[in-house]
C-alpha cells in the first residue's frame, strides 16, 4: 500500500464531502425559493487494481441528483396571478435572451408592460385567443407569446351568434296562424299557447339590444291509422326588436318595424327536432346578422322553458384577471362577464430529474432528459394549474441539517487519514537523520 495513495484517497474523500456540503448549502439557502427542487450528492467508489497482499486504495467520486419530479407543498395566496402546478409538468417561460425554458416557479406579477414575470424575471408564455381557440403545438414552442394582462380601457364585442335552448309544450294548441294573424305578420293577438321570451345582445359599440322571441305552434302532422295520436309538429319562431314594441296597448303588437327574423322548427313524434334549428336575426338598425341556433329545443309534454346565450360583450372595463385549472386566462369585467385571453400550456420530459438546471430556477432539456412535449393542463398526464397558489421548495430542512453534520464528521475523519499519512511520511524522513 502506498502512503501517498492513502493520502490521495483521503483528499478524494474530503472533496466528496465538500461537494455534499455544497448541495446542502444550496438546499438550505433555497428552502423558501418558490418551486425550488432539492439536489443531493451520490457517492460511488473508485477501485484501483490490487495484487496479492498489496492493496491499492482508490477513492470516491460524486454525482449530483435532482429531485425535480418530487412535488413541493402548495400554499395559497391572495394574488390571482400566482400559479402552482399540481401534478406533472412545467411552465414555459422566456428569459431576456428570448430562449424558452421550463420552470415550476409560478410567482408571476405584472411588469411595466403588463407581461407576467416571475421573481427571476422570466416571462410566462401562452397561446393567444386573438385568432380563436388555440391549438397546442405538441413538439415545440412555436405559436407561444408572452402572457400580457394589461386590459386598460373599455372593450366591446358585437354579437354574431347565439344559442337558444328549452322545451316547447307538446300539448299546446294550434294558434290561429293564418298569414294575417301569425306573430310574424306583426298583427297578432297572442294566445296563451304562444310563448314569449327575450334575449339581450350587443351592437358594435357594446350597446345592449333586446330581442323578443315568439314561439307559436303552427301545425300538427297527421297520423295514419292505426298509429297513436300525432305529436309531430311545426312551430313558428318570430323575433322582433324590443325597442320597437307598441307602447300603452294590451300587447307588444304591433311593433313599429317588421320581424327581424322568422323560422320554422319541426319535431318528430319523439319530440326531437328534425329541422336544422338555424334562424338568423337580421337587424336593419344595427346592421348586424346574428346566427341563432335553436337545435337544442325539444317538444315534450312539459311546460314551456327557454333561455338564450348570445356571444358578444357590453362596453365594460376589466375588473380582474383569473386563471382556471385548464390554463385559460380570463379577463373578468365589471358586469360579471368573462373573456378568454390566453391559454397556458405545460411541458414535460421523459426524465425530469435529468434536466439541466440553470440560474433563475429554470431548466432546459438535454439528451438524458428526453425531448420536450407540450400539452394543455389535465391532458396527457399533465397536472392542473391552481390560481392564487404557489408551490414551495421540496427541501426537508431537518434532513439537510442532519446531512450537514454527517458531512462535517466525515470530512474530519478523512482529514485524520490525511494527517496520519503525513505523520508516517515524517517518520520516514526522520529515519534518514
Amino acid at each position: 500500500m502506498s502512503i501517498f495513495g492513502s493520502m490521495k484517497t483521503a483528499v478524494s474523500g474530503m472533496n466528496a464531502q465538500a461537494n455534499r456540503l455544497s448541495t446542502v448549502a444550496d438546499n438550505i439557502a433555497n428552502v423558501n425559493t418558490t418551486g425550488y427542487k432539492a439536489v443531493s450528492t451520490s457517492f460511488s467508489s473508485l477501485v484501483l487494481p490490487s495484487s496479492g497482499g498489496n492493496y491499492n486504495s482508490g477513492g470516491v467520486q460524486t454525482s449530483v441528483r435532482q429531485a425535480v419530479s418530487d412535488q413541493g407543498d402548495i400554499s395559497y395566496t391572495t394574488s390571482s396571478t400566482d400559479l402552482a402546478i399540481s401534478g406533472d409538468g412545467f411552465f414555459i417561460v422566456q428569459g431576456p435572451d428570448g430562449t424558452p425554458v421550463l420552470t415550476r416557479a409560478g410567482d408571476f406579477t405584472k411588469d411595466d408592460e403588463g407581461n407576467l414575470v416571475n421573481a427571476a424575471g422570466f416571462m410566462l408564455m401562452g397561446y393567444s385567443y386573438d385568432s380563436g381557440a388555440p391549438a397546442v403545438v405538441v413538439n415545440g414552442f412555436d405559436g407561444l407569446v408572452p402572457v400580457n394582462v394589461n386590459q386598460d380601457g373599455l372593450t366591446a364585442i358585437a354579437s354574431t351568434s347565439g344559442i337558444f335552448k328549452g322545451n316547447l309544450d307538446s300539448n299546446a294548441k294550434i294558434a290561429p296562424v293564418a298569414p294575417a294573424t301569425a306573430p310574424s305578420a306583426n298583427l297578432a293577438t297572442t294566445t296563451t299557447d304562444t310563448k314569449k321570451v327575450s334575449m339581450v345582445a350587443y351592437d358594435r359599440l357594446g350597446n345592449k339590444v333586446m330581442y323578443d322571441f315568439y314561439f307559436t305552434k303552427s301545425s300538427v302532422a297527421a297520423a295514419p291509422p292505426p298509429a297513436p295520436p300525432a305529436t309531430a309538429a311545426t312551430w313558428e319562431v318570430a323575433m322582433f326588436r324590443n325597442a320597437d314594441a307598441a307602447v300603452g296597448g294590451a300587447t307588444s303588437f304591433p311593433y313599429s318595424t317588421a320581424a327581424v327574423g322568422t323560422g320554422a322548427l319541426t319535431f318528430d313524434r319523439d319530440g326531437k327536432m328534425t329541422s336544422t334549428g338555424a334562424v338568423n336575426i337580421v337587424d336593419p338598425v344595427t346592421g348586424q346578422t346574428i346566427a341563432m341556433d335553436f337545435s337544442a329545443f325539444t317538444q315534450l309534454g312539459a311546460d314551456f322553458s327557454g333561455t338564450g346565450t348570445p356571444n358578444g360583450q357590453a362596453a365594460t372595463p376589466v375588473k380582474d384577471v383569473t386563471v382556471d385549472g385548464d390554463g385559460i386566462v380570463y379577463a373578468k369585467y365589471e358586469d360579471g362577464s368573462t373573456k378568454p385571453l390566453y391559454r397556458i400550456p405545460l411541458a414535460n420530459v421523459a426524465s425530469p430529474d435529468k434536466l439541466t438546471l440553470m440560474s433563475g430556477n429554470v431548466y432546459s432539456a438535454n439528451g438524458q432528459s428526453g425531448v420536450t412535449v407540450t400539452g394543455f393542463p389535465q391532458t396527457n398526464g399533465l397536472g392542473t394549474i391552481k390560481s392564487g397558489a404557489l408551490e414551495g421548495s421540496n427541501v426537508d430542512l431537518a434532513g439537510e441539517l442532519t446531512e450537514m453534520i454527517e458531512s462535517q464528521r466525515s470530512y474530519t475523519a478523512n482529514s485524520k487519514v490525511f494527517q496520519t499519512g503525513s505523520d508516517i511520511m515524517d517518520v520516514l524522513v526522520n529515519l534518514k537523520r
